[in-house]
């Protein structure tokens, strides 16, 4: 029982981190991009685009760590306060809640007696009342309380490594057209390599994946270099 427990925390634990890391990576590899391309069709020299790059960089790995903060904060107290509610509709609401333990045990199908014992079984325990109404009536799952910390830490430190991608021909090379040339080449491979493995974890097709975060990158790099050049021919 102790080995299928410790499974299932290790297996949420490490989805919770693939999906930081989706999540800071993806807008870590595709803000800067856009941001780097734009400028190029704008200024020459690639000193302007690096220091701007790194403003970016840190202002969205802040902004994106603080919304994975606040996001798991706010399932947590979600939680405790649902826990709460229902520790007082036990305490006040007895025979409502005994009646909602049946209704669970009689959609999972088993029949009036066996209903009864689970039943009385379940309710001997406040606690593991409560546990099991969270669980299996509200459908809530006690979230990890270092949960936030560890989202913002992780959000934050994927978009950095992500917003480097596309800067980093820029810290090496003077002109401008060069360096995006180079960072376009190395960019689209990184956001084909992350969209190809995201999908694959998700169950989507990996190729059909890989291209269409490839498209996406792409798509908002070139709409951000027209538009910079558009506006500096006026």
């Amino acid at each position: 029982m102790t080995d299928i427990h410790l499974h299932h925390e290790e297996h949420l634990q490490s989805s919770d981190l693939l999906k930081d890391i989706v999540i800071g990576m993806s807008d870590g590899l595709t803000v800067p991009f856009a941001l780097a391309a734009g400028l190029s069709g704008a200024v020459d020299s690639t000193s302007v685009i690096v220091i701007a790059g790194v403003a970016e960089i840190a202002a969205g790995s802040i902004a994106m760590g603080l919304g994975g903060y606040l996001a798991g904060k706010t399932e947590q107290d979600h939680y405790n306060s649902e826990l709460k509610k229902e520790y007082w509709e036990i305490d006040h609401k007895r025979e409502v809640e005994i009646e909602e333990v049946r209704k669970v045990f009689a959609e999972w199908g088993l029949s009036t007696e066996v209903q009864e014992k689970a039943t009385t079984e379940i309710i001997k325990d406040r606690d593991r009342w409560v546990d099991f109404m969270m669980r299996y009536e509200l459908g809530l799952e006690k979230p990890d309380p270092k949960r936030a910390r560890n989202s913002a830490f992780n959000i934050g430190v994927s978009y950095i490594l992500g917003g480097l991608v596309p800067l980093c021909p820029y810290f090496f090379i003077s002109d401008s057209i060069e360096a995006l040339e180079i960072s376009v080449i190395i960019t689209l491979i990184c956001l084909f390599v992350f969209g190809y493995f995201k999908s694959k974890i998700t169950g989507v097709p990996p190729l059909s994946g890989g291209l269409k975060v490839m498209m996406i990158g792409a798509m908002a790099a070139g709409a951000a270099f027209g538009i910079a050049r558009l506006i500096e021919s006026f």
